[in-house]
């Protein structure tokens, strides 16, 4: 992807520059108050809310370690942002007033009265599934701008899924073979090209079965390059489904 290599190498001038780290930080500012807004449940203001200079914090803390080998830049940043704003909330709780967990909140027309430790159990639950949510959404929109530079959309990935057991379990060997030669991922990067040779004869699979499902492939191979680790959960479980239908 065009975009993905372009803020790999900005990433990597950035931790030599401290010049091209400023100018990283001021070019991502928009996804920054993004987050940001995200976190408030509001857009953050300049020179008013804290949460907007640690954030800005977190983004240049996650260009000065990242690592490409742990997946994209772009969803670890936004992580790193999530968690230092987390970090700086519970600080900021620990000198707010102190209540009782115990106590129980005058209850209106739509709320019972509950305990809040029984309310912010609930709440803690829905910060939780929205984070979820949004980090889902960032892996897959990345995960999609990569499959890009191949040519390949999400719904060519959907309609190539291999619908016999057989098949499936080929191409689960194919992938073994691939993790077990980081090389063959490497070059999968480098050329936009799927192995498909080495990989029919490291994995004892026919080319026909792998040229047949080149899409598809391709599409289980990237995911194993970064950090898409819900794709690649999501994937992994398509592999070893049993039966006879893949979907």
């Amino acid at each position: 992807m065009r975009e993905s290599r372009e803020i790999v190498a900005r990433v990597r001038a950035a931790r030599r520059d401290p010049r091209a780290a400023d100018e990283l930080v001021r070019s991502y500012l928009p996804f920054i108050k993004a987050e940001t807004a995200k976190f408030m449940g509001r857009p953050p203001q300049e020179g008013r809310d804290d949460e907007l200079g640690i954030a800005m914090y977190a983004f240049h803390e996650a260009v000065m370690t990242y690592d490409r080998a742990r997946g994209a830049f772009i969803p670890l940043a936004a992580l790193s942002i999530r968690n230092r704003l987390i970090d700086f909330r519970r600080r900021e709780s620990r000198h707010a007033e102190v209540v009782s967990l115990d106590e129980r909140r005058p209850a209106s027309d739509d709320e019972d009265d509950r305990p809040l430790v029984e309310t912010l159990a609930a709440e803690k639950d829905e910060i939780s599934e929205r984070e979820t949510r949004l980090a889902s959404r960032a892996e897959i929109a990345e995960f999609a701008s990569q499959l890009r530079d191949f040519g390949i959309t999400l719904f060519d990935v959907t309609e190539s899924c291999p619908q016999q057991r057989r098949t499936l379990e080929a191409c689960g060997r194919a992938l073994a073979h691939a993790r077990a030669n980081p090389e063959l991922l490497e070059r999968l990067l480098a050329t936009k090209k799927l192995p498909i040779t080495d990989l029919a004869r490291g994995s004892g699979v026919e080319k026909k079965t792998l040229e047949r499902h080149r899409t598809y492939l391709v599409a289980l191979l990237l995911a194993y390059t970064n950090g898409f680790e819900i794709i690649r959960g999501h994937l992994h479980k398509i592999v070893e489904r049993p039966g006879g239908d893949a979907r």
